[in-house]
Parts: structure tokens; sequence; C-alpha cells
């Protein structure tokens, strides 16, 4: 029985790859465990899929001034320690690691033990942890082609990002008994990411009068960011966060706006859904939505609308634009090749873990 390592966490777009690459590596025979932080999001992800578990002290690297720069290094060399023993003990024949700062620990740990790691880049250009990474890997993968160029050349794959399967077995119908909306009208599904986008849930809506007219809406909209004065509107639906009847939303969804983290365009692009893109602005990230959106936009998967472009007039042309092009974002989206990627990267880990 060949062994893997997963890793990666701190968001939950660090480990919904790992997820969904499980069923896949259960189907090969793979025994799996996984090495996430103490208390991260990923350790109850990875419980619920009975997996195997084990937590590790993990700090942040920061670019910036903070006092938690003075102890966060010692958390990381306790985590690489660690890490080092636990690696030891299940000696896997290979390690898969999709990013965040737990993940480094992981990663440098398998190569003093010369075990072959192979990483995930999500966005258009490597995040801190992943460039602290790289020289360690045995191959890297990306989402995007612009990506190729900041990676080593020999290391470089374009696979696209693991989508789990259930995603792609959503029912329609499901989707309209579960909201309450009919069949009548074309559906627009609203995602603001996993906290939720102040900015998005209030465009939306201020323009409820004029969108109800033509669409129905499912809402999530965050925790904490229902507004109750809009329970029983006809044709809406809010709800903070949703999870298993997601695949029955996306099936239902004739047009999808959206955040623009990585792994939820890549899902929306496995899915064939016509989609508009508010990328997080540069003031409040590294930029990296942006250049996620702009490579999407570039290749003619979606419509970009940046926040500083967020007017209602806007918002409400946007969307009347891209439904009525819908055909033609899906026709772009049929042509991309990066919708097996649960195959690609299990290709490679299979090639590194038999070798």
């Amino acid at each position: 029985m060949k062994k893997i390592v997963l890793t990666g966490g701190g968001t939950a777009g660090h480990v919904t790859p790992n997820l969904a690459l499980l069923p896949s590596l259960k189907e090969r025979g793979y025994e799996i465990r996984y090495i996430g932080s103490y208390n991260g999001i990923e350790r109850k992800l990875i419980e619920n899929a009975k997996i195997h578990y084990d937590g590790i002290s993990s700090g942040k690297l920061r670019r910036y001034f903070d006092l938690k720069n003075f102890s966060d290094p010692f958390r990381v060399l306790k985590g690489y320690g660690e890490a080092l023993r636990l690696i030891k003990e299940f000696h896997p024949d290979v390690v898969f690691s999709k990013g965040g700062f737990v993940a480094v620990p992981v990663v440098l740990a398998a190569r003093h033990y010369k075990i072959p790691t192979i990483i995930h880049e999500s966005d258009m250009t490597p995040g801190l942890a992943n460039k602290i990474c790289i020289p360690s890997a045995a191959r890297v993968c990306c989402n995007f082609p612009e990506t190729l160029s900041y990676l080593p050349k020999e290391k470089a794959v374009l696979t696209g990002s693991p989508i789990r399967k259930e995603l792609l077995e959503g029912d329609r119908l499901t989707g309209l008994n579960y909201s309450g909306l009919s069949s009548d009208q074309p559906v627009i599904l609203v995602i603001g990411g996993s906290l939720g986008s102040v900015i998005v849930n209030n465009a939306v809506r201020k323009l409820l009068p004029q969108l109800l007219e033509q669409f129905q809406i499912i809402h999530i909209c965050g925790k904490g960011n229902l507004d109750e004065s809009l329970n029983g509107q006809r044709g809406y639906v809010q709800y903070e966060y949703v999870d298993a009847p997601l695949r029955h939303f996306f099936a239902v969804a004739d047009l999808i706006l959206s955040r623009a983290g990585a792994n939820s365009i890549c899902e929306i692009l496995a899915l064939r859904k016509p989609n508009i893109l508010v990328p997080l602005s540069a003031a409040a990230s590294r930029g990296d939505q942006i250049l996620n959106a702009r490579s999407f936009e570039k290749q003619g998967f979606s419509r970009v609308l940046e926040e500083e472009q967020m007017t209602d007039e806007n918002l409400f042309n946007v969307i009347q634009d891209t439904f009525r092009r819908r055909h033609q974002y899906i026709s772009a989206m049929e042509q991309s090749n990066l919708s097996d990627a649960v195959s690609t990267v299990m290709d490679l880990i299979s090639s590194y873990a038999e070798a």
C-alpha cells in the first residue's frame, strides 16, 4: 500500500482541493494522513472526511511589521520539529501540499527525508509560503497559464484546480425545491466568499427591485450578513453559508456573481457557468484576485467588474450584458482543458509514489 501525506491550511481554499483528491486516492489504495495546524479550519474539514489528522504548531511569516513576527518563528521551528517526527513515523511515499503557512514545515521535513513533494499554487503568482517551499518541491502545479513564468520551468505543470466530484453532480430540480424558487425565471447565484462581501451584498440588495423583474436570486452572503427585512421577498433567498446544497444551487444557476478566489473560479469553470467576477481590491489584499479574474477574462471565461467600478448602473448593465452573451462564455469554457485536474494531479502523485 502506498502512503501519502496531504497538507495545507489557513483557509478553506487550502483544503478543498485536497478533499477533491480523496476519492481517487482511496480508489487507488493509498493510506492517507493529513498534517495541518492544531485548530485551523482544515482540522474540522478533514476529520469530517474521516481522514487521520495530525496537528502541528504553525506561525505566519509576514512581510509587514507585527509583534507576532517575534514569536511566530519559534512556532514555525516547533512545527518543523513536529513535522519531522510525523514524517519519520509514517514515512510516506509522497507529499501533496496545497499551501498555507502550516505546509512549510511539512514540505521542509519531507525534503529532509528525501520524500518527493508536489505543490499546488492556486493564485496567479505564488504566495510567500509556496515561494519558500518551491525549492524543495519535485513538481509545482498551477491554475493559470501566466503562472508558468513565475515557476522553475523544469518543475511547473499547468493542471487547473482539483474540483470535488460532488459539485459536478448537482440537480436543478432539487436546487429549486430547496430554495423555494420557480423554473419560470433565470437564477443568479451570488457568492461573496466564505466570509461574505459587504460591497457585493449591498450592491445586489440595492438593485433587487430591478433585478427581480427578470431574475430570481440565491444569495450566499456570509456569516452575520443576513438582512432579515428581506425574508419572504418573492424570488430572493439568502443564506449565511451553504455546504451540501451548494452543488444543487450551482445546477440551478444561470449566472454567477462571485469573488475571484482561485478555487472558486476554477469550480465555476468546471461547471461551465457564465459568471461575473468581483475581485477583492488590491488595497485589501496582495492583488491576487484581480490577477486571477483578469486571466479568466482574457481567456474568455468571465466578465470582470472591479470594486472601484461597482456603481448601481454598472452592475446592472454588466449583469444584463453577461446574461445576454452567456452562450459565448459557455463556449469558451467548454474549450478549456483545465477541468480534469484531479486526474492530472493523481497521475503526478502516482508517478512519484511508485518511482
